[in-house]
């Protein structure tokens, strides 16, 4: 089981971080004495970190840079602090990625998600598949029996999105966040021009149908 430990003040935010992270099969590491953190983190040998930026003791900016002195483990920024340039700071001093409060939790898994993976040398897949489609993520394209197709770019994230959510219904707003989170940079109107265009081209190779629509509620493989 993979420990995450998460280094933030804020009681009911670590409370939520901590049940959700257990409720995904994550062992949780909440931080609750701040003060000599690097060497907790030493001692409880995590596979991740989430690192607050306000912290009591020592920002979360200073803190990054103890604990790459002993420690290569990844570090996933989450705070509410906005800025830019707070950004670049925090994946300069070491940072893997960086999230902003208040988090959208499938974004914040998929993140985690990610970043496990890339640390443990776990090569990103070139393909997905799902109910007789093959999507190549190194092409752009989708395959069926009848045919193939190329993607757009924005075609592309919203398959992966959607394909990694099989069988599960996913909100038009979060697909635009996803989205967003791989900076493509849509709304709501664009979203809708994206999905008919990519309807269409699953028609061409016999996949009419396969991205259903659940009115009121998303789209659903």
């Amino acid at each position: 089981m993979q420990r995450i430990m998460i280094i933030e003040d804020d009681s009911s935010i670590r409370e939520e971080l901590t049940l959700l992270l257990k409720n995904e099969g994550y062992h949780p590491l909440p931080v609750t004495d701040f003060t000599g953190i690097p060497k907790q983190a030493v001692q409880t040998c995590p596979n991740l970190i989430l690192l607050d930026i306000g912290l009591p003791e020592q920002d979360g900016f200073s803190l990054c840079v103890n604990l790459r002195k002993s420690l290569d483990v990844p570090i996933i920024f989450v705070t509410s602090r906005e800025s830019g340039l707070d950004e670049i700071r925090a994946l300069s001093l070491g940072g893997d990625d960086y999230i902003t409060k208040p988090y959208n939790i499938p974004v914040l898994l998929a993140r985690i998600k990610t970043v496990l993976r890339r640390s443990s040398g776990t090569p990103e897949p070139d393909m997905m598949e799902a109910d007789g489609l093959c999507l190549n993520l190194t092409k752009g394209t989708i395959s069926s029996a009848a045919g193939t197709a190329a993607l757009t770019r924005n075609e592309l994230q919203i398959m992966v999105c959607l394909m990694e959510h099989a069988g599960e219904i996913v909100a038009r707003a979060d697909l635009i966040e996803a989205l967003w989170d791989s900076k493509i940079y849509i709304d709501d109107n664009t979203l809708s021009v994206n999905m008919t265009r990519l309807r269409g081209k699953l028609e061409e190779i016999g996949m009419g149908g396969f991205i259903k629509t659940r009115r009121g509620m998303g789209y659903q493989l």
